[in-house]
Formats: C-alpha cells, structure tokens, sequence
C-alpha cells in the first residue's frame, strides 16, 4: 500500500471563526433578493480564489463563504470587491484545513498507481459498471481489485472533473460480484448520513450545505456539492454517501481527517447516474 500514490487532502478542523466584511453590522440588517444573492454567488466564482466553497442559504439570505487556510486576506477582500455594493450579502467564515480532492461503499479500486473507492453499483440493461469520482476516472484508463493490480475490473467509460466530480466504470470481469440494494434520494439540510471509503471505513454526520460550489486549492472549481461534517481521508474519494438503502452522492474532496473531523463534499449521484443513463441497484 506505502508506493500507491494518493492527492492528499490536508488535516484540519473546521473553525468556527467569521471574518469581518465591510460594512458587516449593516449589512446584517439588509434584505437581498434571490436574484442579487445569485449575483454575489456568481461574483465569488468570477473572483477565481482557490481553497474556497460556497453557497446560498436561503434561511439567512446571505452567501456564505468558507475560506480555507490557503486563502489570505488579500484573496478575501478581492472577493468582496467582486461582489461590490452586494458584499454585504457575504457570510465568510474559515477553514483550518485545505481542500483537495481525496484522490488515493467504499471497496478499495486501484489504477494508474493511484487508490480510489467504488461508489455505487449500476447498470443500464445487461451491463454492469459502477460509479466513483471523476477525479479518479480522470487518472486511470483500466482499474483493478488489487493494489498489485492483477484483478482486472474494467475500463473508465466516462469521467466528468472539473464542473462535476463523477466517473463510471464498467465490469469486464465475469467473476466479480457487483451487489446493490440502493436506490437514488436526494440528500436534504440536517438529513443524517454515513459515508464509506477504503482509507477510513464507515463514518456518521449530517448534511450542512447543499448546491454548495467548491473551488478545490490547486485547481478544479466542482458545483452542486452536498456539504456535510462526515470526515474523510486520501483514498476515500468516489467512495458512497448514503441514508439507509438511499444513494446520496460520491465522495468529492474535502478538509481534515477522521481522528480531529473535517468537511467534506460529495457529487449528488442522481446527476451522474442521468449523466450516464444508468440505474442504481
């Protein structure tokens, strides 16, 4: 396992600590439309900060900003200059942590030399594949059970990073099981959910975020991310997001590691699986 390389994502916890905005204790009592909160949302892609993600919450009307401990303060305020008059719209808060994609249900797969996690099962008519990040599918052309990488499983048949974070895979090996019991859901604010991957096992959170965009550090802006506290570590990546038998999303990347928590975001599947015209199982 020590020569398969991984893209790491670095340790941290989430911080609790809000920057201030200019013009913050005025701003608090403005009431922004739908639309002008879609504008600052756009205005925070448009700045082009790397380390940071993103959304709109609708209960506060305001767009909340999470910075992680690569951003400075310069990069913070460039933020707000795109945002303009509206910047009193923004809710920044930090990061101690960095976030990358988790490139190293959760069965470990391997390719290219690189370790990632199977995600869910699916299959259009006869065929069988399998959904994992777009991240992973993006590195490797043919994946194996094995970090030898003697058990073929099959090809990369489609991949989808940046914009998206998903990939499918199809099962060329006859001999390898490939069971279900999922079915797609749409994840929900406060919904509790667990998370599966080949680097930490089975952990438990909550959904914080949703539509949340992410422009990972280093490079790859993702949107429509669920956002949840479930913790994650290198190698988890494409690995399930679920509630129950409800198949949520993927594992995309994210901060921190699961002895101190984190935050972590994850491709919603019923995207990828309509991508792709393929049905979970």
């Amino acid at each position: 396992m020590r020569n398969v390389r991984t893209l790491v994502a670095v340790a941290g916890v989430l911080a609790a600590t809000a920057l201030s905005v200019p013009g913050a204790g005025a701003a608090e009592t403005t009431t922004y439309s739908a639309s002008e909160l879609s504008r600052v949302s756009d205005a925070v892609l448009k700045a082009d900060v790397g380390g940071t993600a993103w959304y709109v919450d609708e209960a506060t009307g305001r767009v909340v900003v999470t910075a992680d401990s690569t951003v400075s303060r310069a990069e913070l305020a460039k933020v707000e200059r795109a945002a303009g008059a509206d910047a009193g719209a923004l809710r920044i808060e930090r990061e101690a942590g960095v976030f990358t994609p988790l490139l190293s249900a959760g069965d470990a797969i391997y390719g290219s030399g690189y370790r990632c996690s199977l995600g869910f099962n699916v299959q259009s008519g006869g065929t069988y594949y399998f959904l994992t990040a777009g991240h992973c599918g993006d590195v490797a052309k043919q994946w194996y059970a094995d970090s030898g990488q003697n058990t073929l499983i099959g090809p990369t048949v489609g991949s989808s990073f940046p914009g998206n974070d998903y990939a499918l895979v199809r099962y060329d090996n006859q001999s390898l099981s490939h069971p279900g019991g999922y079915s797609v859901s749409e994840a929900y604010v406060g919904q509790s959910v667990t998370r599966t991957g080949s680097t930490t096992g089975t952990h438990h959170g909550t959904v914080t975020a949703l539509n949340v965009t992410v422009h990972y550090s280093g490079g790859g802006t993702v949107r429509g991310m669920i956002q949840t506290d479930v913790c994650a570590e290198p190698g988890d990546s494409g690995g399930p997001l679920y509630d129950g038998s409800k198949a949520l999303g993927l594992t995309s990347g994210g901060s921190g590691d699961c002895r101190r928590g984190g935050t972590t975001f994850y491709q919603p599947v019923k995207e990828a699986a309509d991508r792709y015209n393929v049905t979970v199982y």
